[in-house]
């Protein structure tokens, strides 16, 4: 009786497989199916207001890109802490740098549970090195080109531009790279390593459960933290004439152990640097995990004001805001923000610092001064993608950028090119207010038009959708390359 059984399973289970198929699709929910509709038509929109602008193949845009780079080993988090058998911690504490396992573990507990990004320098050479060591061989590991520069360089090549990037790496390392970048720097036989720990939403390491998929960062640079590419950089930029200059990285030099002066005097050169090109040409700085409150005011000093674009995530903005204010550092803020609350923090970062261009202008007199007004600002969160950008600058098609950067987003963390909406789904709100300010307008989500834009004061300002993907296969360099598609339809 029991082999007759299976027979007649055998026999008709096919026929029983289809008809629960044809009865699930029959019985659909009209309300998933909505939804897919939705995401159809924001999808679409989306696309269209992408291809309205094209980058120009024949004469392709140039772009200088430093510093820096690495080799990333990918892993998944919680399976590498399981192998080195760390405990997760009744304590999770926030550490400007790593020196042991329990600091390790604290740190990773703090931002793992809201699912914010981290990066952060391992002091303990050791400590590193068997980590790296045990995630060599964990099923699942992935090795890929990494570092802000090289990683926005490659997005960049891959959207039409020619790049000179400027870091030092291993020869390996320049052979992978794409035919359209040009590299300016030495030569290393062992380029410095990476260690991304990714894990998903809802992942789980002892009590904690992560609210949204995403990346603790660990490096024990030798290299990136001295921009020893500087100088060879700055000799091909004299004859490359870009048309954009994007300056990333600079997070490697936190909290490294420098002697005395030394920070100080790189960041002294690459002012100049910044400084010695034309003003015609857009500097883009791409922010970054800062820790440390005195790289932060070396930043406000000798970068930002040369720079006419800034780049960040959700983190990021509230952590140089609370600067600009004169608070401390703000480590962790919230991993998922409301649109109003990113649109303030924005309008106040553009006022102050181009209140304090002005300022400087002023002071300088008759001599003339350096530094730029702030031009473009570009915050990217795991809901949406919003930009400010001065009406009459140099930074054009800001609605087509800002629906590239979302849909970048999805195609990055997805790991296609393909945006599949049945592994995406929309978690802004279906409208959003423009400020937080009392009686402020609401601009509902329109999937036709999913890209709003409007005008205020002497800017204007794009706020899109993200398609989140939901079936994660990295975050790791989201930001590089969201803001990287986005700046290819501004120059």
């Amino acid at each position: 009786m029991e082999g007759g059984g299976r027979v007649s399973w055998m026999k008709y289970g096919p026929v029983v497989s289809l008809i629960v198929v044809l009865l699930a699709v029959w019985f659909r929910s009209p309300q998933n199916e909505g939804l897919d509709d939705r995401l159809d038509t924001v999808l679409s929109s989306l696309l269209r207001a992408e291809r309205k602008v094209g980058v120009n193949n024949v004469a392709r845009p140039k772009v200088a890109v430093g510093f820096g780079g690495c080799v990333d080993l990918i892993v998944d988090g919680i399976s590498l802490l399981n192998k080195i058998g760390l405990l997760h911690t009744d304590q999770p504490l926030h550490h400007n740098y790593i020196e042991n396992e329990v600091q390790l573990a604290q740190s990773f507990a703090y931002f793992f549970a809201p699912g914010a990004a981290a990066e952060r320098f391992v002091l303990n050479d050791t400590l590193f090195s068997e980590l790296i060591e045990a995630s060599r061989d964990l099923p699942g590991n992935r090795w890929a080109v990494g570092g802000n520069a090289p990683v926005m360089a490659g997005r960049m090549a891959t959207e039409g531009c020619d790049v000179l990037l400027g870091g030092s790496f291993s020869s390996d390392f320049t052979d992978v790279l794409s035919q359209h970048i040009t590299v300016a720097g030495n030569i290393v036989e062992e380029p410095d390593i990476h260690l991304i720990l990714e894990y998903s939403s809802g992942a789980k390491w002892g009590h904690y459960t992560s609210r949204r998929a995403n990346r603790y960062i660990i490096h024990s640079d030798d290299h990136n933290p001295y921009l020893d590419s500087m100088d060879d950089f700055a000799e091909k930029l004299k004859d490359y004439n870009p048309d954009l200059l994007v300056v990333g990285g600079l997070q490697m030099m936190d909290n490294f152990p420098f002697q005395s002066g030394e920070r100080e005097a790189l960041f002294s050169r690459l002012a100049d640097l910044l400084s010695s090109s034309s003003p015609q040409i857009g500097v883009h700085f791409e922010m970054a995990s800062f820790v440390e409150e005195s790289i932060m005011e070396d930043l406000l000093h000798y970068v930002i004001p040369h720079a006419d674009s800034l780049g960040m995530n959700e983190q990021e903005l509230p952590n140089l805001l609370s600067l600009l204010k004169g608070s401390n550092i703000t480590v962790l803020s919230d991993p998922n923000p409301r649109v109003a609350t990113v649109l303030d923090q924005m309008r106040e970062v553009y006022r102050i610092l181009n209140q304090r261009y002005k300022d400087a202008n002023a002071e300088s007199g008759a001599d003339g001064v350096k530094v730029k007004p702030l031009t473009r600002l570009h915050v990217h969160t795991l809901a949406f993608q919003a930009m400010i950008v001065t009406r009459g600058s140099q930074w054009k098609n800001t609605m087509s950028a800002t629906a590239k950067a979302s849909l970048t987003a999805n195609r990055h963390v997805c790991g296609s090119n393909d945006i599949d909406p049945s592994k995406a789904r929309l978690i802004m709100d279906d409208s959003f207010s423009v400020s937080r300010q009392e009686g402020s307008q609401r601009i509902p989500l329109q999937e036709t038009r999913p890209v709003s834009c409007w005008d205020e004061e002497d800017y204007e300002i794009c706020v899109a959708p993200v398609l989140v993907c939901t079936e994660v296969y990295q975050t790791a360099g989201g930001g590089d390359n969201i803001s990287a598609a986005g700046l290819v339809l501004q120059i």
